[in-house]
């Protein structure tokens, strides 16, 4: 029996809709807190692809006008989600991307878009659906920011509020002149509101005006208290130091499980490791690298950022050369990183092999066909791919940075010796650090008794949503009791 209600209000879910990890935060926490006696619905922009899965839906809240057309808000499921979808077609089908136009460009109307959301969300707050007043308002990242501040600013008693940092470096900023549009109030253009560097700033009035603030990682939380890391920010969250939270993400350890993944080539598990070479002849295979079993195979599944560090990787293609590594990189974003990779597949055929885009299935299919997964973030909130590597006895190869910091255990000497390491960290995140560390490596393949140890220990670490659960359901109780 469930205790305390949440509505969370997210941009993405998965597997309704997907671009990065925030939809597999948003589609796999509400099963984990339904463990914990805590009931979640979540708010949900209609998107074609959205509105398309929905299997059963009633009208929540009738249409009326909003940003120049009616919008109504339907109550339904949705891939075993219970979900309020703001069905605005004037604001949300649009095919592609979510947030950007064919060019690359963000959609110019996106302040209304999910301030549209947001609204949406405070009128839900307030219980304006039948049979639905939730406990906690959960909004996750920019696009939901502005919900903090229409709760704050109305004046009736609201639910609790609390703000999930998935990217600081994501923040929805836009111009001061909007404020009005946008259905704010003139005092919310302060210092103590939505006011930043003079703009209106979507998640900083999140971050202002919010009971409770968690991000992705206990790191990641002290990091963006930093000047270094805080994105201009850190100032407002040193200022609300006691009210931030890092808990780490975890995965669906059913979506993510190599011992039923109907994705991949031969199913395995800790105990069936045997199995695993197949995937790995299959991924040679499908990136075009030469069939060698014995070849050390690193995979990347990235953005291709400077946030995300992959032209540390692309510095060290000869070091891979001289050590005989193999490639495979899954991954879509800058245009310079993309033909610089392109270029690197064209000029080491065999050797490298890239898949420009995004495919869940192949990104199933280098968790558990690669040896080795890299993932050299400059800076890195929490990451999933690390989570997914450990799962499928893919090594990780990360930067100390955030979450990547937090659940990795660095085979070091001592870690050998106590027969704990999970991976292998480098820090700092530089050119030369990291192919130190692939170095190292290498050494580590050619041994292939420490090699499995270290791969058995990832296999055997859990990484489900349990424990971030049990930590949420704690903050979520302990709000609604202070309020």
């Amino acid at each position: 029996m469930s205790d305390v209600s949440v509505l969370a209000i997210v941009s993405e879910i998965y597997p309704l809709i997907k671009t990065g990890g925030l939809a597999d935060v948003a589609g796999a926490l509400p099963a984990a807190l339904a463990g914990e006696g805590i009931e979640v619905a979540t708010l949900v922009p209609g998107y074609p692809a959205v509105m398309a899965q929905i299997e059963y839906a009633e009208t929540a809240i009738d249409a009326k006008p909003l940003y120049g057309a009616p919008a109504r808000v339907l109550r339904g499921t949705a891939a075993g989600l219970d979900l309020f979808v703001l069905d605005a077609p004037h604001l949300y089908d649009r095919p592609g991307n979510p947030y950007l136009q064919a060019d690359g460009r963000d959609f110019p109307d996106n302040p209304f878009r999910f301030a549209a959301l947001c609204q949406t969300g405070r009128e839900l707050g307030f219980g304006a659906a039948p049979g639905f007043l939730p406990d906690i308002v959960h909004a996750h990242d920019w696009q939901a920011g502005l919900a903090a501040a229409y709760l704050h600013y109305d004046g009736r008693e609201r639910p609790g509020t609390v703000a999930t940092i998935h990217n600081l470096a994501f923040q929805g900023k836009y111009p001061a002149e909007l404020l009005g549009a946008l259905g704010l109030p003139p005092q919310a253009f302060s210092l103590e509101g939505v006011e930043y560097y003079g703009t209106i700033g979507f998640l900083k009035a999140a971050l202002a005006l919010s009971d409770r603030i968690t991000t992705v990682s206990p790191t990641y939380a002290a990091e963006i208290r930093t000047p270094e890391h805080g994105m201009g920010l850190d100032g407002l969250l040193r200022t609300r130091a006691e009210y931030v939270t890092g808990i780490l993400n975890g995965i669906d350890d059913e979506v993510w499980d190599p011992s039923s993944d109907p994705l991949i080539t031969e199913p395995y598990d800790v105990e069936t490791l045997a199995r695993r070479p197949a995937n790995k002849a299959a991924l040679q295979d499908k990136f075009g690298l030469d069939p060698d079993p014995g070849a050390l195979l690193l995979g990347v599944v990235s953005r291709l950022s400077w946030q995300k560090g992959l032209d540390l990787l692309l510095a060290n293609l000869d070091l891979l050369e001289r050590l005989g590594v193999q490639l495979a990189v899954l991954g879509s974003g800058e245009p310079e990183l993309v033909r610089q990779l392109l270029e690197a597949a064209e000029a080491r055929p065999g050797r490298v092999g890239a898949v420009i885009g995004y495919d869940e299935a192949i990104a199933h299919r280098i968790q558990a066909g690669a040896d080795a997964i890299v993932i050299p973030s400059r800076f890195e909130p929490c990451g999933l791919t690390q989570l997914c590597a450990l799962r499928y006895g893919a090594l990780p190869i990360v930067a100390r940075v955030g979450g990547l910091a937090d659940t990795i255990i660095d085979a070091n000497e001592m870690a050998l010796a106590s027969g704990i390491g999970t991976g292998l960290q480098f820090s700092p995140p530089t050119a030369d650090m990291l192919g130190a560390t692939l170095e190292r490596a290498a050494r580590l393949w050619a041994e292939p008794e420490i090699w499995d140890e270290l791969v058995e220990n990832g296999m055997m670490t859990d990484v489900s949503w349990r424990r971030p659960a049990a930590l949420y359901a704690k903050l979520f109780r302990d709000l609604v009791r202070e309020r």
